[in-house]
């Protein structure tokens, strides 16, 4: 079995009060293990940070993307409502004056035939009577 004094002898002098039988090397590797040990914590602290930042910033970018693409769509479905709208217009002036024709031609017919008209008429009359009794029975 190794004793205290054979562990001095092959470590060194042995002198130093705070690690009895550690030689000076010994000492100043692990100082600097140490320092080396610190320089890695605060390289791994400012990478943290670096990353946390880096997911912040990707985070925001995909946000300006999320809403700069709602806001595109809502421009097309904006765009495609009101071509929608505009047509429906034109459908519905281009149908009413279809209608005002339909009445100014139905109008002169009877100021020309007033008899044709009223028989027409009449002609009209029964025919919605028997729709709508068809309905009823």
């Amino acid at each position: 079995m190794n004793s205290h004094a054979d562990i001095s002898r092959n470590t060194g002098s042995g002198s130093s009060a705070a690690y009895p039988g550690v030689s000076a090397e010994t000492k100043k590797t692990a100082n600097e293990a140490g320092a080396d040990l610190q320089a890695l914590r605060d390289d791994l602290s400012n990478l943290k940070d670096t990353v946390t930042k880096l997911v912040s910033q990707a985070g925001s970018d995909a946000a300006k993307a999320a809403r700069s693409a709602t806001s595109g769509v809502a421009n097309q479905v904006t765009d495609a409502a009101s071509n929608i709208a505009e047509r429906g217009s034109e459908l519905a002036s281009a149908a009413s004056e279809q209608a005002k024709s339909f009445a100014a031609e139905l109008e002169a017919m009877g100021r020309r035939n007033p008899l044709g008209a009223m028989a027409g008429a009449v002609m009209v009359g029964v025919l919605i009577g028997l729709i709508g009794r068809g309905r009823s029975s």
